[in-house]
Protein backbone atom coordinates (compact mmCIF):
# COMPACT_ATOMS: atom_id res chain seq x y z
CA UNK A 1 0.00 0.00 0.00
CA UNK A 2 1.24 3.61 -0.85
CA UNK A 3 -0.26 6.50 0.92
CA UNK A 4 -1.57 9.00 -0.67
CA UNK A 5 -2.36 12.81 0.18
CA UNK A 6 -4.75 13.31 2.41
CA UNK A 7 -4.62 9.62 3.98
CA UNK A 8 -5.79 8.47 1.02
CA UNK A 9 -4.31 4.88 0.05
CA UNK A 10 -3.67 3.35 -2.94
CA UNK A 11 -3.70 -0.54 -4.03
CA UNK A 12 -0.54 -1.22 -6.66
CA UNK A 13 -0.86 -3.96 -8.33
CA UNK A 14 -0.64 -2.35 -11.41
CA UNK A 15 2.48 -1.08 -10.31
CA UNK A 16 4.40 2.03 -9.36
CA UNK A 17 6.38 3.58 -12.29
CA UNK A 18 3.69 4.74 -14.04
CA UNK A 19 1.33 6.43 -11.08
CA UNK A 20 4.98 8.38 -10.37
CA UNK A 21 5.74 9.54 -13.84
CA UNK A 22 1.20 10.67 -14.08
CA UNK A 23 1.67 12.31 -10.98
CA UNK A 24 4.50 14.36 -12.17
CA UNK A 25 2.91 15.39 -15.27
CA UNK A 26 -0.33 16.01 -14.09
CA UNK A 27 1.21 18.79 -11.14
CA UNK A 28 2.39 20.66 -14.50
CA UNK A 29 -0.10 20.17 -16.02
CA UNK A 30 -2.72 21.73 -14.06
CA UNK A 31 -4.73 18.39 -13.56
CA UNK A 32 -7.79 19.93 -12.49
CA UNK A 33 -8.49 22.02 -15.61
CA UNK A 34 -7.70 19.16 -17.14
CA UNK A 35 -10.12 16.73 -16.16
CA UNK A 36 -12.67 19.86 -15.60
CA UNK A 37 -15.28 17.87 -17.43
CA UNK A 38 -19.28 17.05 -16.41
CA UNK A 39 -19.63 13.78 -15.87
CA UNK A 40 -21.83 12.09 -18.27
CA UNK A 41 -25.75 11.84 -16.79
CA UNK A 42 -24.59 12.84 -13.49
CA UNK A 43 -28.08 13.89 -12.33
CA UNK A 44 -29.75 11.00 -13.60
CA UNK A 45 -27.51 8.71 -12.03
CA UNK A 46 -28.00 10.43 -8.72
CA UNK A 47 -31.70 10.45 -8.76
CA UNK A 48 -31.21 6.80 -9.90
CA UNK A 49 -29.28 5.89 -6.19
CA UNK A 50 -32.26 8.13 -4.36
CA UNK A 51 -33.37 5.03 -2.31
CA UNK A 52 -29.34 3.30 -1.93
CA UNK A 53 -28.89 2.63 1.84
CA UNK A 54 -25.80 3.99 3.23
CA UNK A 55 -22.24 2.00 3.09
CA UNK A 56 -19.45 1.17 0.62
CA UNK A 57 -20.02 2.61 -2.67
CA UNK A 58 -17.67 1.11 -5.85
CA UNK A 59 -16.61 3.48 -8.42
CA UNK A 60 -15.03 1.12 -10.63
CA UNK A 61 -13.73 3.36 -13.17
CA UNK A 62 -13.12 6.52 -11.41
CA UNK A 63 -11.72 8.45 -13.97
CA UNK A 64 -11.45 12.01 -12.65
CA UNK A 65 -13.52 11.14 -9.83
CA UNK A 66 -16.82 13.13 -11.12
CA UNK A 67 -18.94 10.84 -10.34
CA UNK A 68 -17.77 10.42 -7.11
CA UNK A 69 -17.53 13.28 -5.61
CA UNK A 70 -20.97 13.51 -6.59
CA UNK A 71 -21.67 10.77 -4.70
CA UNK A 72 -19.66 11.76 -1.63
CA UNK A 73 -21.73 15.36 -1.60
CA UNK A 74 -24.85 14.10 -1.49
CA UNK A 75 -24.54 11.46 0.73
CA UNK A 76 -22.78 11.52 4.28
CA UNK A 77 -23.29 8.01 4.91
CA UNK A 78 -21.30 6.66 2.25
CA UNK A 79 -17.51 6.04 1.99
CA UNK A 80 -16.09 4.76 -1.98
CA UNK A 81 -13.72 2.71 -3.33
CA UNK A 82 -12.09 4.06 -6.42
CA UNK A 83 -10.30 1.97 -9.11
CA UNK A 84 -9.26 2.91 -12.26
CA UNK A 85 -6.10 1.83 -13.92
CA UNK A 86 -5.11 4.86 -16.21
CA UNK A 87 -2.04 7.09 -14.00
CA UNK A 88 -3.41 10.00 -15.26
CA UNK A 89 -6.49 9.59 -13.51
CA UNK A 90 -5.20 8.01 -10.39
CA UNK A 91 -3.09 11.32 -9.56
CA UNK A 92 -5.66 13.95 -10.19
CA UNK A 93 -8.70 11.71 -8.97
CA UNK A 94 -6.31 11.08 -5.52
CA UNK A 95 -5.98 15.10 -5.21
CA UNK A 96 -9.21 16.01 -5.69
CA UNK A 97 -10.53 13.06 -2.96
CA UNK A 98 -7.95 14.11 -0.21
CA UNK A 99 -10.18 16.57 1.26
CA UNK A 100 -13.05 13.73 1.68
CA UNK A 101 -10.21 11.78 4.19
CA UNK A 102 -10.92 8.48 5.02
CA UNK A 103 -14.47 8.62 3.21
CA UNK A 104 -12.69 7.62 0.27
CA UNK A 105 -10.27 5.46 -1.40
CA UNK A 106 -8.44 5.11 -4.33
CA UNK A 107 -7.12 1.96 -5.83
CA UNK A 108 -4.50 1.91 -8.83
CA UNK A 109 -6.21 -0.90 -10.70
CA UNK A 110 -8.55 -2.67 -13.49
CA UNK A 111 -12.07 -3.10 -12.66
CA UNK A 112 -11.99 -6.56 -12.88
CA UNK A 113 -9.90 -6.39 -9.79
CA UNK A 114 -12.17 -4.87 -7.61
CA UNK A 115 -14.36 -7.44 -5.92
CA UNK A 116 -10.56 -9.07 -5.02
CA UNK A 117 -8.99 -5.99 -3.31
CA UNK A 118 -12.20 -4.74 -1.63
CA UNK A 119 -12.53 -8.30 0.06
CA UNK A 120 -8.63 -7.76 0.88
CA UNK A 121 -9.87 -4.60 3.01
CA UNK A 122 -12.72 -6.43 4.79
CA UNK A 123 -15.08 -5.28 2.63
CA UNK A 124 -17.44 -7.89 1.84
CA UNK A 125 -21.28 -5.83 0.88
CA UNK A 126 -21.68 -3.01 -0.74
CA UNK A 127 -24.49 -0.81 -1.22
CA UNK A 128 -24.12 0.63 -4.54
CA UNK A 129 -21.34 0.50 -7.52
CA UNK A 130 -21.42 2.44 -10.69
CA UNK A 131 -19.33 1.49 -14.11
CA UNK A 132 -18.92 4.38 -16.32
CA UNK A 133 -17.09 2.64 -19.22
CA UNK A 134 -15.32 3.65 -22.46
CA UNK A 135 -12.53 6.43 -22.67
CA UNK A 136 -12.66 9.35 -20.92
CA UNK A 137 -12.67 12.93 -22.32
CA UNK A 138 -8.89 13.84 -20.68
CA UNK A 139 -7.77 10.54 -22.60
CA UNK A 140 -8.96 11.70 -25.87
CA UNK A 141 -7.87 15.18 -25.45
CA UNK A 142 -4.06 14.10 -24.76
CA UNK A 143 -2.71 13.86 -27.58
CA UNK A 144 0.34 11.31 -26.71
CA UNK A 145 -2.21 9.34 -25.05
CA UNK A 146 -2.85 7.84 -28.38
CA UNK A 147 -6.63 7.49 -28.00
CA UNK A 148 -7.84 10.32 -30.62
CA UNK A 149 -8.67 10.67 -34.64
CA UNK A 150 -8.72 14.10 -33.93
CA UNK A 151 -5.31 14.75 -32.43
CA UNK A 152 -1.69 13.57 -33.87
CA UNK A 153 0.16 11.34 -31.47
CA UNK A 154 1.90 7.91 -31.34
CA UNK A 155 -0.23 4.70 -31.73
CA UNK A 156 -0.77 3.97 -28.19
CA UNK A 157 -4.36 3.66 -26.69
CA UNK A 158 -3.24 1.85 -23.58
CA UNK A 159 -5.43 2.85 -20.22
CA UNK A 160 -3.06 1.06 -18.74
CA UNK A 161 0.22 2.75 -19.76
CA UNK A 162 2.28 -0.51 -18.23
CA UNK A 163 0.09 -2.80 -20.56
CA UNK A 164 2.64 -4.52 -22.86
CA UNK A 165 0.13 -4.60 -26.05
CA UNK A 166 -0.40 -0.88 -27.46
CA UNK A 167 -2.33 0.02 -30.54
CA UNK A 168 0.65 0.36 -32.34
CA UNK A 169 1.12 -3.84 -32.50
CA UNK A 170 -2.45 -4.12 -32.84
CA UNK A 171 -2.21 -2.18 -36.30
CA UNK A 172 1.40 -3.39 -37.50
CA UNK A 173 1.51 -7.01 -36.78
CA UNK A 174 -2.03 -7.97 -36.74
CA UNK A 175 -3.38 -10.15 -39.79
CA UNK A 176 -5.95 -8.77 -42.55
CA UNK A 177 -8.13 -11.19 -41.54
CA UNK A 178 -7.76 -10.74 -37.61
CA UNK A 179 -8.11 -7.38 -38.37
CA UNK A 180 -11.67 -7.06 -39.96
CA UNK A 181 -12.65 -9.35 -37.19
CA UNK A 182 -11.42 -6.64 -34.76
CA UNK A 183 -13.08 -4.17 -36.65
CA UNK A 184 -16.59 -5.71 -37.14
CA UNK A 185 -16.94 -6.78 -33.46
CA UNK A 186 -15.85 -4.22 -31.32
CA UNK A 187 -16.84 -1.20 -34.13
CA UNK A 188 -19.54 -2.70 -36.26
CA UNK A 189 -17.70 -1.47 -39.29
CA UNK A 190 -19.38 -1.83 -42.37
CA UNK A 191 -15.75 -0.71 -44.05
CA UNK A 192 -14.24 -3.41 -42.61
CA UNK A 193 -12.47 -5.27 -45.17
CA UNK A 194 -11.35 -2.17 -47.02
CA UNK A 195 -9.97 -0.48 -43.66
CA UNK A 196 -7.64 -3.23 -42.73
CA UNK A 197 -6.34 -3.86 -46.69
CA UNK A 198 -5.25 -0.50 -46.43
CA UNK A 199 -3.66 -0.70 -43.02
CA UNK A 200 -2.34 -3.57 -43.94
CA UNK A 201 -0.70 -1.85 -47.42
CA UNK A 202 0.57 1.04 -45.43
CA UNK A 203 2.53 -0.69 -42.72
CA UNK A 204 4.64 0.67 -40.39
CA UNK A 205 2.27 3.02 -39.18
CA UNK A 206 3.30 5.37 -36.77
CA UNK A 207 1.01 7.70 -35.46
CA UNK A 208 -2.67 8.31 -34.73
CA UNK A 209 -3.20 10.96 -37.57
CA UNK A 210 -1.42 8.80 -40.42
CA UNK A 211 -4.16 5.94 -39.19
CA UNK A 212 -6.79 8.32 -39.46
CA UNK A 213 -5.86 9.17 -43.02
CA UNK A 214 -5.43 5.83 -43.84
CA UNK A 215 -8.81 4.88 -42.57
CA UNK A 216 -10.35 8.33 -43.99
CA UNK A 217 -9.31 7.53 -47.65
CA UNK A 218 -10.01 3.50 -47.48
CA UNK A 219 -13.96 4.66 -46.96
CA UNK A 220 -15.94 5.00 -50.17
CA UNK A 221 -16.73 8.67 -50.76
CA UNK A 222 -20.16 8.79 -49.27
CA UNK A 223 -19.16 7.48 -46.00
CA UNK A 224 -16.62 10.61 -45.77
CA UNK A 225 -19.52 13.04 -46.28
CA UNK A 226 -21.89 11.42 -43.60
CA UNK A 227 -22.26 13.22 -39.97
CA UNK A 228 -18.74 12.35 -37.98
CA UNK A 229 -15.65 11.12 -38.85
CA UNK A 230 -15.00 8.54 -40.50
CA UNK A 231 -12.08 6.88 -38.31
CA UNK A 232 -14.16 6.67 -35.06
CA UNK A 233 -15.28 2.95 -35.31
CA UNK A 234 -11.89 1.89 -35.72
CA UNK A 235 -10.14 3.16 -33.33
CA UNK A 236 -13.05 2.25 -30.70
CA UNK A 237 -12.82 -1.02 -32.00
CA UNK A 238 -8.73 -0.90 -31.50
CA UNK A 239 -9.04 0.33 -28.26
CA UNK A 240 -11.39 -2.04 -27.14
CA UNK A 241 -8.64 -5.11 -28.42
CA UNK A 242 -5.82 -3.21 -26.96
CA UNK A 243 -7.51 -2.95 -22.76
CA UNK A 244 -9.82 -6.53 -23.51
CA UNK A 245 -12.55 -4.48 -22.34
CA UNK A 246 -14.95 -6.50 -23.47
CA UNK A 247 -13.46 -9.27 -22.22
CA UNK A 248 -13.35 -8.63 -18.93
CA UNK A 249 -16.79 -6.87 -18.56
CA UNK A 250 -19.02 -9.10 -17.97
CA UNK A 251 -16.94 -11.19 -15.32
CA UNK A 252 -16.34 -8.12 -13.49
CA UNK A 253 -19.91 -6.79 -13.10
CA UNK A 254 -21.38 -10.21 -12.24
CA UNK A 255 -18.67 -10.22 -8.92
CA UNK A 256 -20.04 -6.62 -8.26
CA UNK A 257 -23.61 -7.46 -8.60
CA UNK A 258 -22.72 -10.61 -6.11
CA UNK A 259 -21.75 -8.22 -3.59
CA UNK A 260 -24.47 -5.74 -3.28
CA UNK A 261 -26.44 -6.01 0.04
CA UNK A 262 -30.21 -5.58 0.15
CA UNK A 263 -31.24 -2.82 -1.23
CA UNK A 264 -28.04 -2.01 -2.79
CA UNK A 265 -28.06 -0.33 -6.58
CA UNK A 266 -25.44 -1.25 -9.38
CA UNK A 267 -25.45 0.91 -12.22
CA UNK A 268 -23.43 0.95 -15.40
CA UNK A 269 -23.06 3.56 -18.51
CA UNK A 270 -22.32 2.32 -21.73
CA UNK A 271 -21.45 4.17 -25.11
CA UNK A 272 -21.80 1.27 -27.80
CA UNK A 273 -23.41 -1.72 -28.73
CA UNK A 274 -20.88 -4.18 -27.80
CA UNK A 275 -20.52 -3.34 -24.14
CA UNK A 276 -24.30 -2.46 -23.63
CA UNK A 277 -25.66 -6.18 -24.76
CA UNK A 278 -22.88 -7.27 -22.16
CA UNK A 279 -24.47 -5.38 -19.63
CA UNK A 280 -28.40 -5.86 -20.78
CA UNK A 281 -27.12 -9.70 -20.40
CA UNK A 282 -25.62 -9.65 -17.19
CA UNK A 283 -28.08 -7.79 -15.34
CA UNK A 284 -30.82 -10.05 -16.78
CA UNK A 285 -28.93 -13.22 -16.04
CA UNK A 286 -29.26 -11.93 -12.34
CA UNK A 287 -32.96 -11.32 -12.23
CA UNK A 288 -34.10 -13.89 -13.78
CA UNK A 289 -31.62 -16.32 -12.34
CA UNK A 290 -32.60 -19.47 -10.40
CA UNK A 291 -30.13 -21.02 -8.57
CA UNK A 292 -27.20 -20.36 -10.71
CA UNK A 293 -23.94 -21.79 -9.24
CA UNK A 294 -22.64 -18.25 -6.98
CA UNK A 295 -25.97 -16.37 -7.38
CA UNK A 296 -28.42 -15.76 -5.18
CA UNK A 297 -31.69 -16.82 -5.75
CA UNK A 298 -34.12 -15.00 -8.27
CA UNK A 299 -36.23 -13.39 -6.04
CA UNK A 300 -33.25 -11.17 -4.72
CA UNK A 301 -32.55 -8.71 -7.94
CA UNK A 302 -34.76 -6.74 -9.55
CA UNK A 303 -34.64 -4.38 -12.42
CA UNK A 304 -34.08 -0.58 -10.66
CA UNK A 305 -36.21 0.49 -13.78
CA UNK A 306 -36.95 -1.19 -17.73
CA UNK A 307 -34.22 -0.45 -20.72
CA UNK A 308 -31.78 2.16 -20.64
CA UNK A 309 -31.65 5.87 -19.68
CA UNK A 310 -30.49 8.11 -22.08
CA UNK A 311 -29.34 11.71 -21.74
CA UNK A 312 -31.19 14.74 -22.10
CA UNK A 313 -31.37 16.85 -25.18
CA UNK A 314 -29.31 19.65 -23.05
CA UNK A 315 -26.70 17.65 -22.18
CA UNK A 316 -26.02 16.50 -24.93
CA UNK A 317 -26.03 19.68 -26.75
CA UNK A 318 -23.37 20.77 -23.81
CA UNK A 319 -21.13 17.37 -24.49
CA UNK A 320 -21.58 15.97 -27.44
CA UNK A 321 -19.52 12.92 -26.26
CA UNK A 322 -22.62 11.77 -24.05
CA UNK A 323 -24.87 11.41 -27.08
CA UNK A 324 -24.14 7.92 -27.46
CA UNK A 325 -24.62 7.05 -23.48
CA UNK A 326 -26.88 3.94 -22.10
CA UNK A 327 -27.65 3.60 -18.07
CA UNK A 328 -29.03 0.50 -16.85
CA UNK A 329 -29.58 -0.48 -13.21
CA UNK A 330 -30.25 -3.10 -11.23
CA UNK A 331 -31.50 -3.50 -7.11
CA UNK A 332 -31.13 -6.26 -5.19
CA UNK A 333 -34.29 -6.96 -3.12
CA UNK A 334 -34.47 -5.90 0.68
CA UNK A 335 -35.65 -9.49 2.25
CA UNK A 336 -39.27 -9.16 3.16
Amino acid sequence: MRPLAGGLRMTEPLGLNAVTHAAQRTSSMSPRSEFEHEPVMAGPTLDALEDMPGGVFVDATLGGAGHTTAVLDWRGDVHVHGFDQDPDAIAVASERLAAYGDRAHVHYARFDEATTVLVDHGVDQICGFLMDLGVSSPQLDWADRGFSYQHDGPLDMRMNTEHHRSAADVVNNYSVDELIDVLRSYGDERNAVRIAKAIEAHRPIATTGELATIITEAVPAAVRRRPGHAAKKTFQAIRIEVNDELAILGPALDALISLLGPGGIGLVLTYHSGEDRIVKNCMRTAVEADDLPGMPSRSDYEWLFRGARTPSADEVERNSRSKSARLRGIRRKVAA
